[in-house]
């Protein structure tokens, strides 16, 4: 024991003169410089919610994220949306798509993917309408309104493709797509469907018209079959810097329904861990529970003519996105592109509410710590809680009602994948991630992948 004792500072010596001790980080420019070519399709990246600038179309005001003040304190009620008490159609607010986030307050949110392209794998930045017959490959952005419907977001990537389409002079050109959390949504949906809206009826059958114009889509921190936390921003407002975006206008905007968790997650329990079992898609639910713009101190702001529309308003969009994450999961014809996702397991991330009775009254936990009668034997930081990033579980990642890969995906799921890979980062953090960097090129540049 004593030799062996004598051995460690001799060890350490040594690791610390050889350098062993520090992370080793892969060289993406000699390991990607020569795949390098303008034979390679074009790419496409889609941020997720809140990641493309919004701004006044008339003035080119930056609204959001606005100034720094504004994104550290301000109330963005300025992203609300209107719609039509009487359509309930989302009406023109001027705000239009003007570039992507890159960062903001010392955090990188999509421009250490760009540099990634541009630096490591030869990719030019690019917009519609220029020339691509170019030395070297193209990579473009889809900037879009991230608060409307995702049907939506899905007719304005077929408009960029076909404009690709027309300046390449190849009407059957294939690109790739890398989208970011929301952003795989909306890929999955143009993947299925291409541009055609199935949500207003019950015919889910996929076309696959989007696939025939996709080579590869890379998926990265996608919630799959839905987000628990999207659930937290109806019910206490999204945390944004030192404020947050509130519950009523999370409200207004038709693509944040469309994050909730798929109706097959148990996304509900009690507090012995049992589940319960309620239609989170039922307006009757919210306005039983008082959740959201049910919630008797939201609704003291409004005038009685407005809160009956709002909850119409509401009412529609509920039933839309039941219909987005079934449209998502349905049977589908095999799909020759391939989809690769990237995703986080390793931040506790909710992945059920809780209710418990407290003085009579049925009341909402969001945390393990806001549990006050525990029942003894329930662990409550596994029964809420799920590997993830933060905001997407693994399961829901993988498009599992579990974490045990054994087990087959529900028969309701049909969710083809070529790969998954998983990373320790946090769900904002997943574009600057180097491991993610480097399997992103790879799968790129890669001829035949896997």
């Amino acid at each position: 024991m004593g030799r062996e004792t004598a051995r460690l500072p001799a060890l350490l010596a040594f690791t610390l003169l050889t350098g062993c001790g520090e992370t080793a980080r892969p060289d993406l420019m000699q390991l990607y410089a020569r795949g390098m070519g303008a034979e390679q399709p074009p790419v496409i990246f889609i941020p997720g919610i809140l990641g493309s600038r919004l701004s006044v179309r008339a003035t080119g005001e930056n609204v959001w994220p606005g100034s720094l003040g504004n994104l550290a304190f301000g109330s963005q009620s300025r992203l609300a949306l209107r719609f039509d008490p009487k359509t309930l159609e989302v009406l023109d607010d001027g705000l239009v798509p003007d570039g992507i986030f890159e960062a903001a307050l010392g955090q990188d949110y999509y421009g250490a993917i760009q540099r990634t392209l541009e630096s490591h794998g030869g990719y030019r930045r690019a917009r519609a309408g220029e020339d691509c017959n170019t030395s070297q490959p193209r990579y473009y952005v889809l900037d879009y309104d991230w608060r409307q419907d995702n049907v939506r977001t899905a007719r304005r990537l077929d408009g960029l493709i076909e404009r690709i389409r027309h300046d390449c002079g190849d009407p059957k050109l294939k690109v790739d797509i890398v989208a970011h959390s929301m952003g795989g949504l909306v890929t999955r949906y143009f993947l299925r469907y291409g541009d055609a809206d199935v949500l207003d009826g019950n015919a889910l059958k996929p076309t696959l018209h989007g696939a025939a114009k996709v080579r590869r889509a890379i998926l990265l921190g996608t919630p799959d079959l839905g987000s628990v936390t999207s659930l937290h921003g109806f019910l206490t407002g999204h945390p944004i810097g030192f404020s947050s975006v509130p519950p009523e206008v999370l409200a207004t905007m038709p693509s944040t329904y469309e994050l909730f968790p798929h109706p097959l997650n148990v996304w509900l329990v009690k507090a012995d861990g049992s589940e319960l079992l309620r239609d989170l898609f039922d307006i009757d639910f919210w306005r039983r529970f008082e959740w959201s713009i049910f919630n008797p101190q939201l609704r003291q702001n409004m005038s009685e003519s407005h809160g009956a529309a709002f909850e119409r308003y509401f009412e529609k969009h509920l039933e839309r996105a039941r219909r987005f994450v079934w449209a998502l999961s349905s049977r589908s014809p095999p799909m020759k592109t391939q989809m690769i996702l990237f995703g986080g397991d390793c931040v506790p991330t909710p992945a059920r509410l809780l209710t418990e009775e407290d003085n009579g009254d049925s009341v909402v936990r969001l945390y393990p710590k806001d549990v006050r009668h525990r029942v003894s034997g329930v662990n409550y930081e596994h029964l809420m809680l799920e590997p993830g990033d933060g905001l997407v579980t693994k399961a829901s990642l993988l498009a599992r009602e579990n974490l045990n890969p054994s087990q087959p995906r529900h028969r309701d799921v049909d969710f083809p994948v070529a790969g998954a890979f998983f990373l320790c980062e946090r769900h904002e953090r997943l574009t600057g991630n180097i491991s993610f960097q480097d399997n992103l090129l790879h799968a790129l540049l890669s001829r035949d992948w896997p």
